[in-house]
């Protein structure tokens, strides 16, 4: 059974056939995320089958996303702690202009267009308050599990804050500020906590980034709970405030400053290194979005419509989700069998044409087979080489696809051979 069967197999679209029509494109595109929907689906048949598939008005793209969406709330149990990470992001169709109407996992998501400049638009801080209000009621039903919405600058909302006091803060909240908010006592926000008495130190390695290798970074950690004062009507409110602040960065390396707010009570040092660990998570739904723009390329999409753009994007979101699952896992749970994310026709296949033998009984570690794909990709796997990076991974898989389609070909074709 592949992953797309078993990620929607409760998904019912009205009709078996239209079911597995929509799970067999799933397949398809996963095994090229990089191609055209033609490239992908490997003939004009399957094409138009495709086309007519994202045509179809009861294909709703919501339903897509809301089996995803359950799935990835049952991979969340056992988890004490689930970070939900929360950003907007930005696809330019204006190259098209024949696209009518244009307005663990993936928990939800918003799709709609900017209007004209002199058009009156949908605030983007709605979207970031209704990312809270989400996650809020998604907590409500899972008690054991502590869900922390994180965001960026773009989340530093007052509003925001207010919906979860109102709500008694059934998820709790961590966001980076860009507001210096005067508190109850007069007093600056960020200008106080910079007077304080420092709680102590953090270390960690800085990821490298295009324009800069990785480098340590020690941050001196500042807190207190502080009062924000009441505003436009609402009550005063109260939060954690952190200012992580790297006091003596290299030379010519611009310092490492961190100002976050949250409602979770973080009375330790250990308390306020565990939120900014959490904080440095965030990266991931920027690796998140870059799989689904540039590695699927989704900006590409010829299809004519809103409406089948919108459950285009949807098929590709999960992909991009599945890409960066499996560059997580790999990377924090090595030696975790790898059939746990890889079916079986895949690790086998990789492992034949890797090594010319046949695969072991036993499905090997994730962390090797991980390894292993990303080589088909480019991946050099040198110590200095770290951890495979997603591009190397859904450039892997697409030669991994195609090694599992030859496979399960020979087997059909020398199956009465013996």
């Amino acid at each position: 059974m592949s992953w797309a069967q078993v990620e929607f197999h409760d998904l019912e679209l009205g009709d078996a056939r239209r079911t597995a029509r929509l799970i067999r494109l799933v397949d398809d595109l996963s095994a090229q995320p990089t191609g055209s929907i033609p490239l992908a689906c490997g003939g004009w048949p399957e094409t138009k089958a495709a086309y007519r598939l994202l045509d179809n008005p009861a294909v709703e793209w919501r339903e897509i996303l809301e089996v995803h969406t359950t799935r990835t709330v049952k991979r969340m149990v056992g988890q004490p702690v689930v970070l939900c990470l929360q950003d907007t992001t930005e696809l330019d169709f204006t190259s098209q202009p024949g696209i009518a109407g244009l307005a663990l996992g993936v928990l939800d998501a918003w799709m709609w267009a900017r209007k004209p400049k002199d058009q009156p638009d949908v605030k983007e801080s709605t979207r970031w308050i209704e990312g809270y209000e989400i996650v809020a009621d998604l907590a409500e039903t899972v008690p054991a599990i502590r869900l922390v919405y994180v965001a960026d600058r773009e989340g530093d909302l007052r509003a925001l804050m207010d919906a979860a006091a109102r709500r008694g803060a059934p998820a709790d909240g961590l966001i980076r500020s860009r507001h210096n908010r005067k508190t109850t006592t007069g007093e600056k926000l960020w200008e106080r906590l910079a007077q304080s008495t420092p709680l102590g130190e953090v270390e960690f390695i800085l990821s490298a980034a295009p324009d800069r290798p990785a480098r340590l970074v020690r941050q001196t950690l500042y807190h207190q709970a502080v009062t924000l004062s009441a505003h436009h009507g609402q009550p005063a409110v109260t939060v954690t405030a952190i200012l992580a602040r790297e006091e003596q960065p290299p030379a010519g390396e611009k310092a490492i400053a961190w100002r976050l707010l949250t409602n979770r009570t973080a009375d330790t040092l250990g308390d306020v290194v565990q939120l900014i660990d959490w904080y440095r998570k965030r990266w991931l739904i920027e690796i998140f979005f870059r799989i689904w723009k540039s590695g699927c390329r989704v900006e590409a999409l010829q299809l004519g419509t809103l409406e089948r753009l919108e459950r285009a994007l949807v098929v590709y979101l999960i992909i991009a989700w599945r890409i960066l699952h499996l560059v997580t896992w790999g990377r924090n749970c090595p030696q975790l069998p790898c059939d746990v994310v890889f079916d079986a026709e895949e690790w086998q296949a990789a492992w034949m044409v890797a090594y010319r033998t046949k695969p072991p009984e036993i499905p090997p570690p994730l962390g090797q087979v991980v390894r292993l794909i990303a080589g088909f990709g480019g991946f050099l796997g040198r110590k200095q080489d770290g951890h495979p990076g997603p591009k190397a991974i859904w450039e892997g898989m697409q030669k991994v696809r195609a090694f599992a389609l030859a496979l399960e070909a020979g087997r059909a074709v020398y199956a009465g051979d013996g």
